[in-house]
């Protein structure tokens, strides 16, 4: 995790696998990336979880009893608070190559088979959580750009009023405006 992650962008990542020893093996390759790792053993409990908490990233065991992979994606896509949720499908290697195609269409961003390569489900992983902390912080963007027009328009008001300025009430209204340009990145 970047130095600059806060707790907010940490959404952790749902490992949804009704086997044990997959989500043993997943907690063990994505252990490393330093987030939070959240199991479900059945298309219904990864619902439940994703009505609790925000996600960066699911992944989806196709075959479930129950609920199968493709129906909880379905479910996932339809709300509005975890359809933008990205997807990553892990269904075995002997599977119906049409699987593939049917996890597209309801929605994954990606699909590997098992046994996957660690290193690579760990890099998709890694690009998702990525896309996410960059997503947080795009969405806190236009927050900070209200405060700190508000907080010029302020510096403005006491500068064009009929008494003389207080001048280090005015240098310490600069050094804050300066700190949120510099945290935020606005100029």
């Amino acid at each position: 995790m970047s130095a600059e992650a806060t707790t907010d962008e940490r959404a952790g990542i749902l490992l949804v696998d009704d086997m044990e020893d997959n989500l043993i093996a997943l907690e063990a390759v994505l252990g490393s990336l330093n987030e939070p790792l959240v199991r479900a053993r059945s298309g219904e409990e990864a619902m439940k979880a994703l009505l609790r908490q925000r996600f960066a990233l699911v992944l989806l065991d196709v075959r479930m009893p129950g609920m199968d992979g493709f129906e909880t994606a379905t479910n996932i896509k339809r709300l509005d608070q975890t359809k933008d949720v990205p997807i990553i499908f892990l269904t075995g290697a002997e599977d119906d190559p049409g699987y593939a195609f049917r996890g597209y269409a309801t929605g994954a961003a990606d699909y590997l088979t098992k046994p996957f390569d660690p290193w690579v489900l760990r890099a998709k992983v890694s690009v998702f959580l990525d896309l996410h902390r960059k997503n947080q912080q795009l969405a806190r963007k236009p927050t900070h750009s209200a405060e700190f027009l508000i907080r010029l328009a302020a510096l403005e008001k006491e500068l064009d009023g009929q008494d003389p300025p207080d001048m280090a009430k005015l240098r310490n209204q600069i050094r804050e405006l300066r700190h949120l340009a510099g945290e935020r990145q606005l100029l």
